[in-house]
């Protein structure tokens, strides 16, 4: 290990073991509630900590380091759940209904959120997160467009909120509508925010295999969307980072709204203007396609993409204002609306081509 980052460690450390804690925790109440992500419970005990006045000073150069590196890795590791060759095994059929539900819904989504007033951060986010896989893809769009962190927890709140109604919506509709086992499996796979939740669902239900790698091809267009952010620029301007947050809480002066420094496009951690993350997501992605990857390998990846994404779920949670979260009643209501776009089209399109 190098000598400046030997150096480092002693100052990371209490971030870093607060933050192992939270995850411990975390991981228990994801065990004993499956539906429920290790990633959601960590950004609300790390908001619990924020509001508590718990995350003082000594914390923040860890909390910086689980909220940047590790989020990143974990997105990198997530790229090895993909599987193309199983995705395009469900038929053109399904695959049109996932890419176009995902592309409706995140094109239209920031539209309606500059009709409701919403901040254009917080649109991008709900947008990420309904249309795409929830907390990991609203972590990575978070991360590569610098919202804000109350950006991202409301973004989550919606999720967790509108998730959990699907839980139960999903099967009572499709039931009441007819649908057949694998129609089923396309609608909940192509129309829920979570990974976890389409897991309860299609298990409660049978169609836990095609469920979940319909899913998966909904994480596979994470990657182009947030290059295609990134590229283009077409995000909010970045507000207060973790530090300032901090900064309040500690009783220092906050000052103006602290920029974080981004690097040039196609130089360091970007590649022709994609984040080194997202590319690592891809390459991942291709690697698993191969199919030379052994299963204990991708079951091993796979939970270890959920331990790294819930710790830097903490510490963006630790840098939420929680006063401030609780009057976004309108980004509530873009979630709603992004959650209909997202169930209505794909209900559509299960209808007509599945």
């Amino acid at each position: 290990m190098p000598l400046p980052a030997l150096r480092s460690l002693p100052a990371l450390l209490p971030g870093v073991l607060v933050s192992a804690a939270a995850l411990g925790v975390a991981l228990a109440v994801n065990a004993a509630v499956p539906a429920v992500s290790a990633a959601v419970v960590a950004v609300v005990l790390g908001a619990a900590l924020a509001g508590f006045g718990g995350a003082g000073r000594r914390l923040l150069p860890g909390l910086r380091f689980v909220s940047r590196p590790v989020l990143r890795a974990a997105v990198v590791l997530l790229g090895l759940q993909v599987s193309v060759p199983q995705i395009l095994g469900l038929g053109w059929q399904t695959v049109v209904v996932v890419v176009v539900a995902t592309g409706v819904t995140f094109a239209v989504t920031p539209v309606a959120g500059r009709r409701l007033g919403v901040p254009p951060g917080a649109s991008l986010l709900v947008a990420t997160g309904v249309a795409v896989c929830g907390a990991a893809a609203i972590a990575a769009m978070h991360d590569s467009a610098g919202t804000e962190d109350d950006e991202a927890a409301a973004a989550l709140a919606v999720v967790v909120l509108y998730g959990t109604g699907a839980l139960l919506a999903i099967p009572l509709a499709a039931s009441w509508l007819g649908l057949s086992p694998s129609q089923l499996a396309v609608w909940a796979g192509a129309a829920v925010h979570e990974v976890a939740q389409v897991a309860a669902i299609g298990a409660a239900t049978g169609v836990l295999t095609t469920a979940v790698t319909v899913k998966l091809g909904r994480v596979l267009l994470l990657a182009p969307l947030v290059a295609l952010v990134s590229y283009t620029g077409s995000h909010a301007t970045p507000g207060r980072r973790l530090q300032v947050a901090h900064a309040g809480r500690v009783g220092l002066p906050a000052g103006p709204p602290v920029r974080p420094a981004r690097a040039p496009r196609g130089k360091a951690g970007r590649v022709a203007g994609v984040p080194l993350f997202v590319a690592g997501f891809v390459v991942m992605a291709c690697v698993r396609g191969t199919g030379m990857v052994p299963d204990g390998a991708v079951a091993v990846a796979g939970q270890a993409a959920n331990i790294l994404l819930a710790a830097a779920m903490f510490g963006l949670g630790t840098g939420i204002d929680v006063r401030r979260l609780l009057r976004g009643g309108r980004t509530v209501l873009l979630g709603g609306i992004a959650t209909g776009l997202v169930g209505g089209v794909s209900l559509a399109g299960v209808l007509l081509l599945v």
